[in-house]
């Protein structure tokens, strides 16, 4: 994992927030917020993103507990963290094949 600086972790706080907060609004079904399904994807990619790169737990709790798009996000790397190690260690013959489809 990289090491950032605090004002790299706060610039990437900042769009971890905006991200959540556009997505969560969207998910509640706010009237005042316009759904654009392309922008709602890049917030969901940036949250994949900052997450992927930053341990969110570690760096952002407080927007864990407060955005539950947040949560999804972060539940959902953790979930595919232990699929991919689960599919080296019990399914060798799969990764194989997968890893060729991917290419």
């Amino acid at each position: 994992m990289s090491h950032f600086s605090q004002d790299n972790i706060e610039s990437l706080a900042v769009s971890a927030i905006s991200a959540a907060t556009y997505l969560d609004a969207c998910d509640a079904g706010a009237h005042k917020v316009r759904l654009d399904p392309r922008y709602y994807q890049a917030c969901g990619n940036v949250l994949r993103q900052i997450f992927s790169l930053l341990d969110p737990e570690t760096n952002f709790p407080i927007l864990l507990q407060q955005s539950p798009a947040a949560r999804d996000v972060a539940e959902s790397l953790k979930i595919g963290q232990r699929i991919g190690l689960s599919r080296l260690g019990y399914y060798p013959e799969l990764t194989v094949v997968l890893n060729r489809a991917a290419v």
